[in-house]
């Protein structure tokens, strides 16, 4: 029996649906805290639909074992599948960094001011402190993995930067501090990410960005592997 289902078009749907979610909750909600709020809604909706079960997002702030805590994230991808505690206390969210794999701020809109605020949140994780201890398998124990390279960046409905020279150059600096981003999406117009073999930044015009950055996003998750296995007694040490 043949489909009338069409690739194109189921691809086309899901970035339709998200560039129309983002605008409504541009144009019906007033207040600014309200239309964030929405608008990270519709992103954290995205990645829990689409990305495999392994993966949750949610707002979060996330934390390390010395007792270090980073701003609050507007998204955050982490892992469910071995991640051995989440902590939610007084309805927020604190996610132990060893869990983390990429965290995002989400804004209206992508200007300079708004790479800059991105910058500031995603250093916040990526400074704090990573454990990591051997895995133990059936045949003997494979060595502690070196801390994933967390992946950050900015999500929003439009790029006020037109010229994408001029988006280029901002999202250039600060190329190998901690705030670096690695990757981002303008739901109307185009995303964008750092090719780790021409170590440029490109930014790809798109009418289905969304997709495309989805698509992009799965591609730069799969390469990060697994977390580290967590080391529980570093955290349990403030019981006392």
């Amino acid at each position: 029996m043949s489909q009338d289902w069409q690739l194109a078009e189921l691809l086309e749907n899901l970035h339709a649906d998200v560039q129309h979610k983002l605008s409504t909750v541009r144009k019906s909600f007033k207040h600014t805290v309200v239309k964030g709020d929405g608008a990270e809604n519709v992103w954290v909706d995205l990645f829990n639909q689409y990305l495999p079960e392994r993966y949750r997002a949610s707002r979060a702030f996330v934390v390390d074992s010395n007792n270090k805590f980073s701003e609050q994230i507007d998204v955050v991808i982490y892992d469910r599948q071995y991640s051995p505690f989440i902590f939610h206390y007084a309805e927020q969210l604190i996610i132990p960094v060893e869990s983390v794999y990429a965290v995002f701020e989400v804004k209206q809109t992508i200007n300079k001011e708004y790479i800059e605020a991105a910058r500031q949140k995603v250093a916040s994780v990526r400074c704090l402190y990573v454990t990591s201890l051997p895995i133990p398998h059936a045949g003997g124990t494979y060595p502690a993995k070196p801390p994933l390279a967390i992946i950050g960046g900015l999500l929003a409905l439009e790029n006020e930067l037109q010229q994408l020279k001029t988006l280029e150059s901002h999202l250039e600096q600060e190329k190998n501090g901690a705030g670096f981003l690695n990757i981002g999406c303008a739901a109307d117009s185009c995303f964008f990410f750092h090719d780790k073999t021409s170590h440029k930044m490109v930014i790809t015009p798109h009418s289905k960005a969304t997709t495309a950055f989805l698509f992009e996003l799965l591609a730069q998750l799969q390469n990060c592997g697994t977390v580290p296995m967590i080391d529980i007694h570093a955290y349990g040490k403030w019981l006392s």
